[in-house]
């Protein structure tokens, strides 16, 4: 857009200049009648040019449509996009899906795509669609100094490919009739003994596992987190499988003694008014891991402008929408998650009983980085 708006001025000056010429040539033959008749008509013709450039300028700033492909799905996120349209007027056009389906048809689609911004919901994904030149790199000083740095894409010389808006940790959950927590306060510990066929998990190739791997790679090393991968798959209760809420309810029941989940799955199940979910939480408990030692992994919901967005302006409108105030708050009382922003209010009862907690000092670029790595990882030791 920056480019554009530079050559509409190029082309307003060098009319200018030809202007200019024409009239210092014919002011040497004309008398000064002419004279003023040619000035006079000189000036409504750079008015209309002028008019112009800045009508066609304005039109770019006043877009109103964003198309959006989001692979997030909560229902509660209709008025954060309602908000945005009330403050802006610009309608959002939503394509839904879950994240592979939204970048195998973002890479059909390929020059042609409509999609103006690109929201995912795991570094994992995020890191994908970067690696597959899915995102446009911006600049934006306000995303840069609102957004901290661990928890966007890194920055080169065109900008940044894709920011977090908001985050869920990946927490322990455990049966209190079977599990003494203190044998299962970290990641580490899962692995051990006292976890002996008693661990769920979801799948090995899911992202919310391989970002916890390779978040582990990055503290640890490949070697170390590989040995304690083999050990998990020795302690696993039954073969991963199903969701997180899934994870949860199974440690309920005593299927398994301890899994691991997000923790927006707790907290909707803490938040929810059915007897069966309040008898649900009542049997489990959850742990903090790693609060004496490296902390929890946290993970980001995303979003960055498409590769050939038409609507650019709004695109990065709605970016730093996102990084508001208002917004957060949307994220944290909607879907029970943390906001990025550290001046955004959480009020959402949910999240306060979790408690404060300490967070790995891990880049979350870092850990989109490891993917590969941690995929053949977790093939090599046979994590289904």
């Amino acid at each position: 857009m920056k480019k554009m708006q530079e050559q509409r001025q190029r082309s307003l000056q060098n009319s200018v200049i030809q202007f200019t010429l024409i009239q210092n040539s014919l002011f040497q033959s004309l008398n000064n009648t002419i004279k003023v008749h040619i000035v006079k008509a000189i000036s409504i013709v750079l008015m209309g040019v002028a008019l112009c450039c800045n009508a066609h300028a304005e039109s770019g700033k006043a877009e109103k449509e964003l198309n959006l492909y989001s692979a997030r799905h909560y229902q509660t996120d209709e008025a954060l996009y309602t908000n945005f349209t009330k403050q802006t007027g610009i309608k959002i056009n939503r394509i839904e899906a879950d994240d592979n389906a939204l970048i195998e048809r973002l890479k059909s689609e390929g020059s042609k795509s409509p999609a103006d911004v690109i929201l995912m919901v795991d570094t994992a994904r995020l890191w994908r669609a970067q690696i597959d030149g899915l995102f446009r790199p911006i600049q934006s000083k306000n995303l840069e100094s609102r957004i901290p740095e661990n928890l966007r894409a890194k920055s080169d010389t065109d900008g940044i490919t894709w920011f977090g808006f908001s985050t869920r940790a990946r927490l322990i959950v455990y049966n209190k009739s079977l599990m003494n927590p203190k044998d299962i306060d970290t990641y580490e510990k899962l692995a051990e003994a006292p976890s002996k066929g008693k661990v769920c998990t979801r799948s090995g190739s899911h992202p919310y596992m391989l970002s916890l791997i390779g978040s582990l790679i990055e503290l640890h090393g490949e070697v170390a987190t590989e040995l304690w991968a083999k050990k998990m798959v020795n302690n696993m209760a039954r073969s991963p499988k199903g969701g997180d809420t899934d994870q949860i309810k199974s440690v309920a029941t005593g299927e398994c003694g301890v899994a691991l989940a997000n923790s927006y799955y707790l907290v909707r199940l803490m938040r929810s008014t059915k007897t069966e979910d309040i008898e649900l939480v009542k049997k489990i408990g959850f742990i903090w891991p790693n609060q004496n030692s490296t902390g929890v992994h946290v993970n980001i919901a995303g979003a960055g402008v498409a590769k050939n967005a038409p609507h650019p302006e709004s695109a990065v409108l709605f970016l730093n929408y996102l990084a508001s105030d208002t917004a957060q708050t949307y994220f944290a009382d909607g879907n029970n998650e943390w906001p990025v922003v550290k001046t955004s209010k959480v009020e959402n009862e949910g999240l306060k009983k979790l408690g404060q907690f300490k967070v790995q000092n891990v880049s979350i670029a870092a850990v989109g980085r490891n993917q590969i790595s941690a995929q053949r990882l977790l093939d090599r030791v046979g994590y289904k």
